[in-house]
C-alpha cells in the first residue's frame, strides 16, 4: 500500500484529505507543522509527501528544502499544497 505523508496544521483540511486518501486505498501518516514534516519524511520510507505551504515552526518551502537535502528523501515527490 503506498504511504502519503500529509503536512497540515488546519483540522478541517487533514481530515478531509486523509479520509478521502484513505478510502482510496492509500496508507496516511499526518504531521502538524513543518519541523514534525521533516523529522517523519527522514524517518519514513514516504512514497509521496502532501506539503501545505504556510506552516508554523518551519513552513513548507523551508522544508522543502530541507527534505530536498537530505540523501534519504531527495528522490521522494512533494506536492505543496
Amino acid at each position: 500500500m503506498p504511504r502519503i505523508l500529509l503536512v497540515e496544521d488546519n483540522e478541517m483540511n487533514r481530515d478531509m484529505l486523509s479520509r478521502r486518501l484513505q478510502r482510496k486505498g492509500y496508507e496516511v501518516s499526518i504531521a502538524l507543522d513543518g519541523r514534525q514534516g521533516v523529522e517523519m519524511a527522514r524517518r519514513g520510507g514516504y512514497d509521496l509527501v502532501l506539503m501545505d505551504m504556510s506552516l508554523p515552526e518551519t513552513d513548507g518551502g523551508e522544508a522543502n528544502r530541507q527534505l530536498r537535502a537530505a540523501p534519504e528523501t531527495r528522490a521522494v515527490p512533494i506536492i505543496g499544497l
